[in-house]
């Protein structure tokens, strides 16, 4: 199982959580934003189906 440690969403959707959120202002912003998060942050995207990504770091155990 792995940690939440993050999401990138396409616009400025009021959500809220204890992970950090992160706001693009287009799709193709989104894709850069992943892709820099994923590589900063040793993590894994997940596309959630309706505009949203969860950033995941698998290596985490408990």
């Amino acid at each position: 199982m792995g940690r939440i440690v993050g999401a990138v969403i396409v616009g400025t959707e009021q959500i809220s959580g204890g992970i950090p959120i992160f706001h693009a202002k287009d799709q193709e912003e989104q894709q850069r934003l992943i892709l820099s998060l994923e590589k900063i942050m040793d993590v894994m995207a997940h596309d959630l189906k309706n505009g949203t990504f969860i950033l995941v770091d698998h290596k985490h155990t408990q």
